[in-house]
């Protein structure tokens, strides 16, 4: 089970660093799934299944859903993919950092486990289940209101010269 943990670490910083590096929105979007996806992974892994999947559907019908729409309003005719220069020098300032920082905390020459294991794999996130029912519409109305800011947040900064989503198309 460590060793399923510890590849999906690796995913999710694999999957940010894809975010960070990229400045094209569409080569971004798939490292955000990747990422979100691995970090759903180590929840279900260290005993929360059902809040791992409540974080993932919601990442996906929601920030997704703002992400696609803010890049359809940016269209770039030459987006910088993946393996083009200053991207890999992102890259590898990103890892080095990611390396560096491992290797500071003591993460890479330690002999020992991060992870102790759990005893069951939905035993824990019961009491989460309850609560969710019980404070759903306070829960559901903070939901709301986090989105809709975060939308205006997005398309204030992928407003470009061009008025951004009132431009005349």
């Amino acid at each position: 089970m460590n060793y399923i943990i510890s590849l999906f670490l690796v995913g999710l910083v694999l999957g940010l660093v894809a975010v960070a590096s990229n400045p094209s929105p569409y080569y971004a979007a798939l490292g955000l799934v990747a990422s979100s996806a691995a970090g759903c992974c180590i929840i279900v892994g260290v005993g929360s299944s059902f809040l791992s999947l409540v974080l993932f559907l919601i990442y996906l019908g929601g920030m997704l859903v703002v992400f696609a729409y803010s890049a359809a309003l940016t269209a770039e005719p030459y987006p910088e993919a993946w393996g083009s220069g200053s991207v890999l020098v992102y890259v590898g300032v990103y890892i080095g950092c990611v390396v560096g920082g491992l290797y500071y905390v003591g993460g890479l020459n330690s002999g020992g486990s991060m992870f102790d294991g759990g005893n069951g794999i939905v035993v824990g996130d019961w009491a989460g289940v309850s609560l969710m029912y019980s404070w759903g519409g306070l829960m559901l109305f903070a939901g709301g209101w986090v989105l809709l800011l975060t939308l205006f947040v997005v398309l204030e900064l992928t407003r470009g010269y061009s008025r951004g989503s009132l431009r005349a198309v």
